[in-house]
């Protein structure tokens, strides 16, 4: 049975909405897409929630109007500005001694629980990239092992509460709910990386019109991700203020003639910023001149937050480069000069049935990834924003039509101690010497501390809870 999905990538620059039909077998095909240029936004952030639902609504229209069809929840892209990224890890003992969907859930919930969370921020992803049963590490998928002790490490995604919510605000008003939201490196990831990649280890970095998002796989998990306020657009502030000619010249100028290959010495006629009635000649070395230390200096910060992620040496595949920024001429050459000539791709998205011609553009590859998401292209195990794991063999039907499986039921680990119901009244006495013999098992690792053999009641209640999960 097909199920219908919408999907809004909200640019720096532009927003996306894209309507595709997920069958069975997770095939998707896209059946509408609708295209705006975006408004109150800066940075990829929402600084006005009535100019940036207009954006969204348009899209949404022409999106809708081509699909023929009314959708009432969509999954949105959140920019990386304003995140923070952190790792952490959680263990847990397994009483069955087999690994089910309950103990990789528990342990998940864990290192989420053990995470410093600031109150402000929100979590967005929650991604393993280490699970170790007993003493092995690196295993890739422990579900179905037999086992004593599951670990896992962890990398969490934040993100600012206010940001979070004025993003659903301007969905809202749009007249549609925000049924899920991915971090936007993350998606664009999904749509560009080829499981060779994923194993090799390679760094995506998505170059847009005024930011910059950057993720790195490796073994096929996310292990880094950070985000630089830098794009095209700050080409075309640069054009208009070195030839003294308006934004919108100075972004043809950029377009037409955006090359980092050796310029000519040819004269080009353009209107005077303020007067635009004269004009005047500009050489294009000039322009070529501009351009180059631009992307020369963008591609220096891109080094820079590789060489701090010190996953430098686990990127066998090197970096892939997408998104509008990509389309100037000569970037990969400058870039695996600027990347101590690192293995240097430039991608689109890759193939999706029903792939309008449009949206085979580099620039489309966030919206793209996000159908691709929906069509259960995450990672194997995550815990999404709502708190809830997803995982490869889930039914993806009734998780994306809004309902949650009965296995895998929605958990705060965060949740105070005092709000979660006394063990007596849900545990069957039959099970209580299970839980005693367990319960010290649960918390290695976290910050909880154990007086003697008699835990606090905070202890106890948190203990039961892990269990229960």
């Amino acid at each position: 049975m097909k199920r219908t999905v919408l999907a809004i990538d909200i640019g720096s620059t532009k927003v996306c909405a894209l309507i595709a039909e997920i069958d069975d077998d997770n095939n998707a095909q896209i059946i509408g897409a609708g295209i705006a240029k975006a408004q109150g936004l800066r940075k990829g952030s929402i600084t006005n929630i009535e100019l940036a639902s207009k954006s969204i609504k348009s899209a949404l229209n022409d999106a809708k109007r081509v699909a023929g069809t009314e959708l009432r929840s969509a999954i949105v892209t959140i920019s990386g500005a304003y995140t923070k990224s952190l790792n952490s890890s959680g263990i847990v003992n397994i009483p069955n001694k087999e690994i089910t969907l309950n103990e990789i859930q528990r342990v998940m919930h864990t290192s989420l629980y053990n995470a410093n969370i600031p109150n402000e921020f929100e979590v967005l992803h929650a991604l393993p990239y280490n699970f170790k049963v007993d003493d092995q590490d690196f295993i890739e998928d422990p579900l179905g092992m037999n086992a004593a002790r599951l670990e896992v490490e962890t990398h969490i995604i934040t993100t600012q509460k206010s940001n979070l919510n004025n993003l659903r605000k301007a969905v809202k008003a749009a007249g549609v709910d925000v049924e899920s939201v991915v971090l936007s490196g993350y998606a664009s990831a999904i749509a560009v990386l080829n499981s060779d990649e994923k194993e090799l280890g390679a760094a995506v970095v998505d170059m847009g019109g005024n930011t910059s998002n950057i993720v790195i796989h490796s073994g096929h998990a996310i292990r880094y991700n950070d985000f630089l306020g830098v794009g095209s657009n700050h080409i075309t502030n640069d054009l208009s203020m070195a030839l003294h000619t308006p934004l919108h010249t100075a972004d043809n100028v950029k377009i037409n003639y955006g090359s980092l290959y050796a310029p000519s010495n040819d004269l080009i006629e353009l209107p005077v910023i303020g007067d635009e009635t004269s004009t005047h000649e500009v050489s294009l070395e000039v322009v070529h001149n501009v351009i180059y230390a631009r992307v020369e200096e963008t591609l220096m910060i891109i080094a820079q937050s590789i060489e701090k992620s010190g996953l430098k040496e686990h990127m066998g595949a090197g970096v892939v480069l997408t998104g509008g920024f990509t389309k100037i001429e000569g970037l990969r050459e400058l870039a695996v000069a600027i990347l101590d000539n690192m293995p240097v791709r430039l991608a689109k998205p890759t193939d999706v049935g029903g792939l309008f011609d449009t949206l085979r553009d580099p620039s489309y590859s966030g919206a793209v990834g996000l159908i691709k998401y929906l069509a259960d292209g995450y990672t194997p195990y995550e815990i999404d924003v709502n708190r809830r794991m997803r995982h490869a063999s889930e039914d993806s039907a009734a998780v994306h039509g809004g309902t949650l499986p009965e296995e895998a039921p929605k958990f705060d680990p965060i949740t105070p101690a005092a709000s979660i119901p006394t063990p007596a009244a849900q545990t069957p006495p039959a099970k209580e010497e299970k839980i005693a013999e367990t319960a010290k098992m649960v918390n290695i690792g976290s910050n909880k501390s154990v007086q003697n053999d008699q835990p606090n009641p905070i202890s106890k209640f948190w203990n039961w809870a892990t269990q229960l999960f």
